[in-house]
C-alpha cells in the first residue's frame, strides 16, 4: 500500500531578530519547523501541490530562489524541494502581498535532527512577519491534505486586513522611503506613526507629517478656526467672513448677518467631517446645525460665507509650496445604463480605493448625506443618470471621504503661491495644508474672488504623492531636508565590543576615553545602561534592547556596546551597523546553549558585529587570537590588529606585513625600561603609553588589562581619536570600584589585601591566576618571616557544562593555597550544591596532581564565603574574591573595616549588629 503524505508540518519554535543575526545581515524571523512524515515527501511526490500553490500564491512564480533568475522557484518545486522551503517562500509571498518588499530568505536543516529545519526570512513589520509565517505553515499544510474548515480567501483577506492595522499610512511611509534612501536610521516607538529618525543627540521625531519641530502653539491656532481666520485676515490674506456660534439660534443669527449662502463647520473639525455647504436659508442651516455639531469635540461651530470655486490644497513646507492639489468631490458619471447605486460599486471595485487611508484612494461611501444629496440633484440611488451627467455624492473634496485629487503644482499663479505660505508663517507651522477656494488657481484669489478657508496642521501627503490625474510630487525630499539639512548628521558612532572575557572592561576604558574628550557616551555593559556617566538601569545590559535605548536617548552622541553572546543569539544586534567592532577573544563558555556546542559555533556567533561594519569602519580584531584572526574575512571595512606578541613571532610578521600595506595595528614592544604600546599606521609608529603607567594594569602584572587597553586604544583610535587623548584616557582609567565595580578591584581590609573580579569561568582563572601570581609573587617577597596565603573565593553560573565547572576548579587550583567555593543566588536550574561539588571536584584533581592548593571548602552563600575567608586571613594575605553581587561584597567588606568594627556591638561574626549593614539578598547592584 502507497503511503500518503498527512499534513504533519509544525512551528516548534520562533524567535525574532531585531537587527543583524546568525543567520542574515538584516533583521529576519527564525521559524524552527518540523516536517514529521512530510520529510519524506518532498513536493514532486504531491500530486497537484505545486498547481494549486501557484494558484494561491502567483507571486511566487517572480521568485528567483537560488537559481538567480525568475522563475527559479517554480522550478525548484518541480523538481522537489521539501516543504520548509516551501514555507520559507510562502511567507515572503505573503507579506509582498501587502506591499512589503522583502526578498531574503533561506532553509538549512536543523544539525543532527532530522525533519527539523530553521527557515528564515525578512520582515518589515514583525506583527506582520510572524503572521506570514503562521499563516504560511497552514497553506502548506492545506495543499498537502485539504482542511475543509481553511478558507483561503477569508484567511487571505484577515492576513490582509491584519497588515493594514500595523501599516504605516502613506504620508509616513513616504518620509520613511526618503530616509532610507538617504541612509537614515528610523525606529518605531508605538505600533502608530510616532516614529524616530536618526540616533541620539541627532535624532528627531515624526507622527504622521508632525514633527518634532512642529510648534504646538501653532498646532492649536490651525485647530481653532475662528482664531486662525482673524490672524490671517488681520495680515491681509483673502479670508471669508465666519462667525463662531454654540447654538441653533445663534447660528441662524450669524448667517443673516454673514448672507447667504454660508457655511457650518465644527470649529475643531479635521478631514472634512461635519462641513455643511451652500445652505441658501435660515431653514438648511437649521437643519444643518445638529450633523456639524455631531463632528464638534467642544461643541463650537463656524459659520462662515460659502466662497464658490474649485478645492485646492497647498501643501507648505518649511515655508515654501511644496504641492498643489486640485480636490474634486466624490462622483460619478452616468453611463446611460448603469443606476447610482451600480456606477458607485464599479467606482468602488477600484484596485486603487481601499477603508482609510490604506490605498491612495478611499472607497465611497454611501450615507444619508450622500443619498439626500443626490436627491437635491434630482436623483435617487436607483436611478439611473443620463451618459455624461456628473452625480455627486460629497460637497467637499476630501480625499477621506471618496474624492479624487488632480495635480496642479506648476500651474498655480505666484501671487496665489505667497499668500499660501504668508498664510503657513501666520500660523506658524512647518508643515501646513492651504486650503484655499477660488475659480481658477491659476488666476489670484485676490481678483477672482477667492479665500482660504481653512489651514490645516498635520496634513496627508496621499493627494500629493499618488495623484488620480496628473504627476506625483516627491513632496518627502523636502521634509527629509527641513529635518536633516544636507551635510548633516544622523548617526552617532557606535563602537560594539564582544569576546568572551574583558567585554565590560574595555567597553569602560572606551567609554572614559571618549568621556575624556568631552562626548556624551551612552554605555551598554552587564552592569546595566550607562549615560553619560549616569546608570540608569542596574541589570545585565548587554544585549539589543539596551542597545535601542541609549540610541533613543537625545544627549547620547557616542554609543558603546558590550555585547553579549545571549542577545545576539536572542534578538540579534538590535541595530543595524557598528562603526568599530571590537572581538577580544574566543574562548570555550556558555557552550551547549542554544544550538552553540562548539567553540568554533561561537565564534561564528561573535562574528556578527564583524559582519556589521560598514564599507567606512573598522573591525579592530586580536591577533593573537586564531579564531578572531579568521573573522578578518567577514569584514567590509578595514582590519585593526592589536597583539601582545613580541616582534619576530609568526604574529608580529603578519602584523608588520598589514601595516606595510597601509594598516592599522596596535603591539607591544619590550625594552629595558619596560613595555611600550605603540601605534602602528603604515610605514609609521608612534609611542601611546608605558603599560607599567597605566593604573589598569597594576604596574603591567594584569597581562588581561593590558591586552584591554590595547584593544581599547585600537578602538578609539578606529574612532577617531586623537593620540594624546587616548594616553590621557588610559592614564587615568583605573579599576577601582567606581570606575569599574566588580572588575578586579583592589582594596585593603585589616591589611588583608583583597582583589575583587567578576571572573567565572576557566579562561578568565588563567587569566586571573596569573594576576595573582605576578601579584602575589611581589607579596611574599615583602614578608621574611612567613609567606602570605592566597586564598580564592571561586564560583560560576549554573547554566555552564558540567566539564566548565570542572575546569574551573582544575585551574583555581593551580593559583591558591585554598579554595573556597560558592554558588550564585540563582542557580539557573541546578539544585543547591551541584555547581560548587562539580568545581570541587575540578580543585580536587588538581590537587591530587599537585597543584599548589593545599584545601578546598564550601561555603554556598556568598556573603558567607567571605566572612569564612576573612576570618581565616592574616595581615598580608591576598584574598580573591570571584563575585556575582559585588555591591554586597563591597559592603561586606567594609563592615571588616576597623572604623566598622569600633562600632557598638560590631564584630566580624556579628557584622549584622550595624545599623547600617545591608543583608546580601538586599544588596543593590551597582
Amino acid at each position: 500500500m502507497t503511503e500518503r503524505p498527512t499534513p504533519d508540518l509544525t512551528i516548534v519554535e520562533t524567535r525574532v531578530y531585531r537587527g543583524a543575526n546568525v543567520w542574515s545581515y538584516e533583521r529576519a524571523i527564525q521559524l524552527v519547523v518540523d516536517l514529521g512524515s512530510l520529510e519524506r515527501f518532498p513536493t514532486n511526490t504531491i500530486p497537484g501541490f505545486t498547481d494549486h500553490l501557484l494558484e494561491m500564491l502567483p507571486g511566487l512564480r517572480e521568485h528567483s530562489c537560488s537559481r538567480g533568475k525568475r522563475g527559479g522557484f517554480v522550478e525548484r518545486l518541480h523538481e522537489g524541494t521539501w516543504l520548509g522551503h516551501v514555507a520559507e517562500h510562502c511567507s515572503l509571498a505573503l507579506q509582498q502581498v501587502v506591499g512589503h518588499d522583502v526578498r531574503r530568505g533561506k532553509t538549512r536543516g536543523v544539525k543532527g535532527q532530522p525533519g527539523l529545519y530553521n527557515v528564515i526570512y525578512g520582515y518589515q513589520d514583525e506583527q506582520v512577519g510572524l503572521a506570514a509565517g503562521r499563516l504560511a505553515v497552514r497553506l502548506v499544510n492545506h495543499l498537502v491534505q485539504a482542511d475543509p474548515e481553511f478558507d483561503w480567501d477569508a484567511e487571505l483577506e484577515a492576513f490582509i486586513k491584519r497588515a493594514q492595522r500595523t501599516a504605516f499610512g502613506p504620508s509616513t511611509q513616504a518620509i520613511l522611503d526618503e530616509a532610507v534612501s538617504r541612509d537614515i536610521p528610523w525606529i518605531r516607538l508605538n505600533q502608530y506613526s510616532l516614529v524616530q529618525l536618526g540616533q541620539g543627540v541627532h535624532a528627531k521625531r515624526i507622527r504622521a507629517t508632525m514633527t518634532s519641530a512642529t510648534s504646538a502653539i501653532a498646532v492649536d491656532i490651525a485647530s481653532d478656526k475662528d482664531l486662525t481666520t482673524t490672524l490671517l485676515g488681520a495680515a491681509g490674506l483673502p479670508v471669508p467672513k465666519q462667525e463662531s456660534v454654540r447654538t441653533e439660534d445663534q447660528a441662524v443669527r450669524a448667517a443673516n448677518r454673514i448672507g447667504y449662502p454660508v457655511v457650518i463647520k465644527p470649529l475643531d473639525g479635521n478631514h472634512g467631517r461635519g462641513v455643511m455647504l451652500d445652505l441658501q436659508d435660515e431653514a438648511e442651516v437649521r437643519e444643518a446645525f445638529p450633523v456639524a455639531q455631531g463632528e464638534s469635540r467642544r461643541g463650537v461651530l463656524v459659520v462662515e460665507s460659502f466662497i464658490t470655486g474649485k478645492d485646492y490644497r497647498c501643501l507648505i513646507i518649511d515655508g515654501r509650496v511644496a504641492a498643489i492639489a486640485e480636490r474634486v468631490p466624490a462622483s460619478v458619471t452616468g453611463d446611460g445604463t448603469s443606476t447610482i447605486e451600480q456606477l458607485v460599486d464599479t467606482a468602488n471595485a477600484d484596485p486603487r480605493r481601499g477603508v482609510g487611508h490604506e490605498k491612495v484612494l478611499t472607497r465611497i461611501a454611501v450615507n444619508d448625506a450622500a443619498v439626500e444629496l443626490v436627491r437635491e440633484q434630482g436623483f435617487e440611488m436607483t436611478d439611473v443618470p443620463p451618459e455624461g451627467q456628473m452625480v455627486k455624492l460629497a460637497l467637499t473634496g476630501n480625499m477621506s471621504t471618496g474624492g479624487i485629487s488632480i495635480d496642479r503644482t506648476f500651474e498655480a499663479h505666484p501671487e496665489n503661491v505667497e499668500i499660501a505660505e504668508e498664510a503657513a508663517r501666520m500660523v506658524g507651522l512647518d508643515i501646513a495644508g492651504i486650503d484655499f477656494i477660488c475659480p481658477d488657481i491659476t488666476e489670484p484669489v485676490r481678483e477672482t474672488g477667492g479665500a482660504i478657508c481653512e489651514v490645516n496642521a498635520a496634513p496627508g501627503f496621499r493627494m500629493h504623492t499618488h495623484p488620480t490625474i496628473g504627476e506625483p510630487q516627491f513632496i518627502a525630499k523636502p521634509v527629509v531636508d527641513m529635518l536633516f539639512p544636507p551635510g548633516s548628521q544622523s548617526r552617532i558612532p557606535i563602537v560594539a565590543v564582544t569576546g568572551t572575557n574583558g567585554k565590560t572592561t574595555t567597553s569602560r576604558m572606551i567609554s572614559h576615553i571618549f568621556k575624556g574628550m568631552g562626548r556624551k557616551v551612552g554605555m551598554t555593559s552587564t552592569d546595566g545602561v550607562v549615560i553619560d556617566e549616569r546608570l540608569v538601569i542596574r541589570a545585565d545590559s548587554s544585549g539589543p534592547r539596551s542597545a535601542r535605548m541609549v540610541l533613543q536617548n537625545p544627549r547620547v552622541d557616542f554609543a558603546v556596546f558590550e555585547v553579549a553572546r545571549g542577545g545576539i543569539l536572542r534578538e540579534g544586534l538590535g541595530y543595524e551597523r557598528n562603526d568599530v567592532a571590537v572581538v577580544l577573544n574566543v574562548q570555550p563558555d556558555h557552550l551547549g546553549l542554544r544550538g552553540i556546542d562548539t567553540v568554533e559555533q561561537l565564534a561564528d556567533v561573535k562574528a556578527v558585529i564583524v559582519e556589521a561594519v560598514p564599507r567606512d569602519g573598522h573591525a579592530v580584531l586580536n591577533a593573537d587570537d586564531p579564531l578572531v584572526r579568521e573573522m578578518r574575512r567577514r569584514c567590509s571595512g578595514q582590519v585593526v590588529w592589536f597583539s601582545m606578541e613580541e616582534p619576530g613571532t609568526e604574529t608580529r610578521d603578519m602584523i608588520d606585513a598589514h601595516c606595510r600595506r597601509g594598516g592599522k595595528a596596535l603591539v607591544l614592544n619590550p625594552s629595558e625600561r619596560g613595555e611600550m604600546i605603540v601605534v602602528k599606521h603604515g610605514p609609521r609608529e608612534m609611542q601611546l603609553a608605558w603599560t607599567h603607567l597605566l593604573p589598569a594594569t597594576f604596574s603591567g602584572r594584569a597581562r588581561m588589562n593590558v591586552q584591554n587597553a590595547l584593544a581599547a586604544a585600537a578602538a578609539a583610535f578606529a574612532a577617531g581619536a586623537p593620540l594624546h587623548d587616548i594616553r590621557q584616557g588610559l592614564r587615568s582609567f583605573s579599576t577601582n570600584y567606581y570606575l569599574a565595580p566588580g572588575r578586579l578591584n583592589e582594596v585593603e581590609v585589616n591589611g588583608v589585601n583583597v582583589i575583587v573580579d567578576y571572573c567565572h569561568n576557566a579562561p578568565g582563572m588563567v587569566a586571573l591566576g596569573d594576576f595573582v601570581d605576578r601579584l602575589g609573587d611581589s607579596l611574599e617577597t615583602s614578608h621574611e618571616l612567613a609567606r602570605p596565603s592566597r586564598i580564592g573565593i571561586v564560583a560560576t553560573a549554573g547554566d555552564r557544562r558540567d566539564q566548565d565547572m570542572v575546569d574551573l576548579g582544575l585551574e583555581a587550583a593551580k593559583h591558591f593555597d585554598v579554595v573556597i567555593v560558592r554558588e550564585d543566588a540563582h542557580s539557573r536550574g541546578r539544585a543547591r550544591g551541584e555547581v560548587a561539588g562539580l568545581i570541587s571536584e575540578g580543585v580536587q584533581k588538581s590537587m591530587a596532581d599537585g597543584a599548589r592548593c593545599k584545601q578546598v571548602e564550601e561555603a554556598l552563600d556568598e556573603i558567607d564565603a567571605v566572612r569564612h575567608a576573612m576570618s581565616r586571613a592574616n595581615a598580608g594575605d591576598l584574598l580573591v574574591i570571584c563575585v556575582d553581587k559585588h555591591a554586597a561584597v563591597m559592603t561586606e567588606l567594609e563592615n571588616w573595616s576597623p572604623q566598622a568594627q569600633a562600632g557598638a556591638g560590631v564584630s566580624p561574626d556579628n557584622p549584622a549588629a550595624d545599623p547600617d549593614y545591608v543583608p546580601a539578598e538586599a544588596a543593590p547592584e551597582s
